[in-house]
């Protein structure tokens, strides 16, 4: 089984924006934005999805990739 590779910091990284600042204007704390950032979470929600996508300005497929190859 593949994996799902999370790439909120190279979309945060383009737009210039903080974890601090991401956090606030989603309404996540920074915790729990790392965990998503790193791949540690389990589960996102569709708002929370959403969330990011407006406040960066991008779509989900900008910030989730699935690679068949990772095993873990």
């Amino acid at each position: 089984m593949g994996k799902i590779i999370v790439n909120v910091d190279v979309m945060m990284a383009k737009r210039k924006i903080s974890s601090n600042e991401l956090a606030e204007k989603i309404g996540i704390t920074p915790a729990n934005l790392s965990i998503l950032k790193t791949g540690k979470a389990k589960a996102i929600r569709f708002s929370t999805l959403s969330a990011i996508c407006e406040a960066l300005d991008c779509q989900p497929g900008d910030l989730l990739e699935y690679d068949p190859d990772d095993p873990t």
